[in-house]
């Protein structure tokens, strides 16, 4: 997708959190919606920060690790360097955790209310090389309408 899709499907994410208060509801709707409108990807949904450890939330996808330490792993090292992980090839990744087989390469994204960690945004697809710097600039600011619609 070019920065242009983004920004549409940027604008759709505004129109479906608008007025929505709920953290759950709010994150099942946005990994559905990023799920329908990105193409080759194989699971969509956050991990959400709990007493030092990534705790599963509201996704789209095949059955995934429901615990994930900090440090450990894309969306563990996401978290506890408190910035997006690009990884072309998960298997290269070292200490990557392979919830599901079929996934190649995965983008990792921190999600803040107010500057403090609450989780993560987790996209994984069975392509290499997936993700460009296009789709990280598109899907980190995805991420930035999300946290202003919920937490201001």
């Amino acid at each position: 997708m070019d920065l242009e899709c983004y920004d549409s499907l940027n604008r759709q994410a505004q129109a479906l959190l608008s007025g929505e208060d709920d953290l759950v509801a709010a994150m099942a709707n946005f990994s559905a919606l990023i799920n329908d409108a990105v193409e080759q990807l194989n699971w969509v949904g956050f991990y959400l920060l709990k007493d030092e450890q990534l705790v599963l939330g509201p996704f789209q996808g095949k059955v995934a690790c429901s615990r994930i330490p900090l440090g450990k792993g894309v969306c563990g090292t996401s978290a506890a360097e408190k910035q997006t992980m690009r990884v072309d090839d998960v298997h290269q990744f070292d200490g990557h955790i392979a919830c599901d087989s079929a996934s190649n390469s995965e983008i990792v994204i921190p999600v803040f209310d107010n500057n403090k960690l609450i989780g993560v945004l987790d996209i994984d697809s069975p392509i290499l090389n997936r993700f460009t710097k296009t789709d990280q600039i598109g899907l980190e600011n995805l991420v930035k309408s999300f946290e202003s619609a919920l937490f201001g």
